[in-house]
């Protein structure tokens, strides 16, 4: 109190001084101000190109986008939220529910800024590559191109969650962006004008990058496959599909080709992709890049995945993000080794009966995804599992995630107290995802016949995948049986449901589910069908239920409505 009467004093001493009429002493310049000019030297750019990369990271807890865990994976039935219930971060209670979910839900709120911020690094980072000259930044392109991939990266978010979002790029002046609606695009626009940053990366970035992590034109090539993909699933304004733009899969097909005669292979063994070991790997073709002991208080670590750590004393909290028991029972595999696609879910693959894990033949891809009672955790045999790790088993069961966690022995791992973290990169895009882009185009343009070798080596690979799988007898885990397609009745019917269950089964817990079922346009009819068998086993899902023509994109916040004064357009339903 003594120092704020100090200052008021000092403050009216000051008004008696100069009198209310001459404010000239407050035309003081700014000393901690640099102008554009300052700023837009190369080397300045090139730290604002780095800004740029750094939000591919900034996440936290409450609001990941690393993963998209909350938003993926808890959303499609392949996972609980977990935690210790359903009040502990209830935003990802309302995302599961779906019947709870609100327009005024603070975290779906913070999603929206986060991801903006990363447009407006970008954004701004492009700004001043277009004050430089190629003179003066030999690199300029390249830049350019980094930070439209980075942009296009931050939009394809923004668009798979929410749908309709402002589009604004480096020409809009900040004082402009409430003036920009989140209409002003067409839903196929909008999808066009993240293919063109996607494009123009890829016509402008090298084949390799002297510094790792940066976007190559691989990585852009496969992102606007991605992105075309998607795009390629017309959509009217119900969020219904309503046709797949076969020019457009045509294209898929050619730049998936264009990826892999660059050199990405997949991994021998499926466990590479989630081991410290296998970071930057020959099956990664764009990874986020970790890291600690870097001269930062912390180090630069994966925050967005810290609640997922099992509740174990080497670890400590929080039990977040726990395979639903649907997603277990889907690796079940018949007496040929494939999915039993009707049928999986008849019956449970129980935690709390280890045998059941002999009895049924599954798929070694199950023990690389899933933390399961009595089997060895993250391929160590001396470090088992245990029911105890779980952290309130009556509401979530006693699975938990392992392919974003390290052990408490690896070099990544770091403990950011009450949560765990790792320097572990998290790969956005891997080779798998783009062989299997490719045989989805190839299905849909009806040469399913060319997808099925596609299909069969990414089984392959799995089959191959059971080194690590042993327990500390060296006996297999689990009844590993795998097996390929044959040709025989690889109709397109039966192979666009062999590839949709094969992107479930290789890239489970990965963030993608979700985003798969809406594009498919069967987000509606699989999840309320799930719904009506897992409430039976989970109590908490009584109330859960899908909308279709709402449920498809998360609500446009609120407070982004506000902020716009109306000019934003509620997503349909809402």
């Amino acid at each position: 109190m003594k120092s704020i009467k100090t200052l008021a004093l000092a403050c009216s001493l000051l008004s008696l001084s100069f009198g209310c009429s001459d404010k000239k002493f407050l035309e003081v310049d700014p000393t901690g101000a640099l102008t554009d000019e300052q700023l837009n030297t190369p080397a300045n750019i090139e730290k604002q190109v780095i800004a740029a990369y750094s939000q591919l990271g900034n996440d936290v807890y409450r609001t990941p986008y690393t993963s998209m865990w909350p938003y993926g994976n808890v959303r499609a039935g392949d996972a609980y939220k977990g935690g210790g219930g359903t009040a502990d971060v209830d935003a990802f209670h309302f995302y599961e529910t779906f019947a709870f979910n609100r327009v005024d839900v603070g975290n779906t709120d913070e999603l929206w800024f986060l991801l903006y911020i990363g447009v407006s690094r970008a954004n701004d980072a492009l700004r001043r590559l277009d004050a430089v000259s190629d003179a003066a930044m030999p690199n300029k392109a390249i830049r350019q191109g980094e930070a439209r991939f980075l942009r296009g990266h931050f939009y394809f978010l923004l668009k798979e969650v929410f749908k309709r979002v402002p589009y604004i790029d480096q020409t809009v002046a900040t004082n402009d962006y409430a003036t920009v609606s989140n209409v002003a695009l067409s839903n196929d626009a909008l999808w066009g004008k993240i293919a063109d940053d996607f494009r123009f990366a890829a016509a402008n970035l090298p084949a390799t990058q002297p510094e790792v992590g940066r976007a190559t034109k691989s990585a852009a090539q496969a992102y606007l496959a991605k992105t075309l993909l998607y795009q390629a699933y017309t959509q009217n304004d119900n969020n219904a599909v309503t046709g797949i733009d076969q020019a457009k899969l045509t294209e898929v097909v050619s730049l998936c080709d264009q990826v892999s005669t660059a050199g990405y292979a997949l991994n021998a063994d499926y466990a590479t992709n989630f081991l410290t070991v296998g970071d930057n790997s020959r099956e990664s073709v764009f990874a986020i890049q970790f890291s600690r002991n870097d001269g930062t208080p912390k180090g630069r670590t994966d925050r967005g995945n810290e609640l997922n750590y099992p509740m174990n004393p080497d670890y400590g909290c929080c039990s977040f993000h726990q395979p639903s028991q649907n997603l277990v029972n889907a690796y079940k595999t018949d007496a040929q080794g494939l999915p039993l696609f009707t049928t999986f879910n008849n019956s449970d693959l129980r935690a709390d009966v280890p045998a059941d894990f002999q009895a049924n033949a599954v798929d070694p891809r199950l023990d690389h995804t899933v933390a399961i009672p009595t089997h060895p955790y993250k391929y160590d045999p001396t470090f088992v599992f245990q029911n105890s790790w779980v952290r309130v088993p009556q509401v979530y069961g006693y699975f938990m995630s392992m392919k974003e966690n390290v052990l408490p022995s690896d070099p990544s791992f770091q403990k950011n107290p009450p949560f765990m973290s790792t320097s572990k990169n998290w790969t956005v895009i891997r080779y798998a995802d783009v062989l299997l882009w490719k045989a989805e185009a190839l299905i849909e343009l009806n040469r399913a016949a060319e997808a099925l070798p596609i299909i069969n080596q990414i089984r392959q690979r799995a089959q191959n995948s059971t080194a690590r799988l042993k327990n500390s007898a060296g006996q297999p885990i689990s009844n590993y049986r795998i097996g390929l397609y044959p040709s025989s009745g690889w109709t397109q019917a039966y192979a666009r449901e062999a590839l949709r269950f094969e992107r479930r089964l290789e890239f489970a817990m990965e963030g993608y589910r979700f985003f798969d079922l809406t594009r498919w346009g069967i987000a509606a009819t699989y999840l309320n069908t799930y719904f009506s068998v897992e409430k039976t086993k989970r109590q908490y899902l009584t109330t859960a239920n899908f909308t279709a023509g709402r449920d498809e994109y998360m609500p446009i916040p609120l407070n982004q409505i506000n902020f716009s004064r109306g000019l934003y357009q509620q997503n349909p339903g809402w």
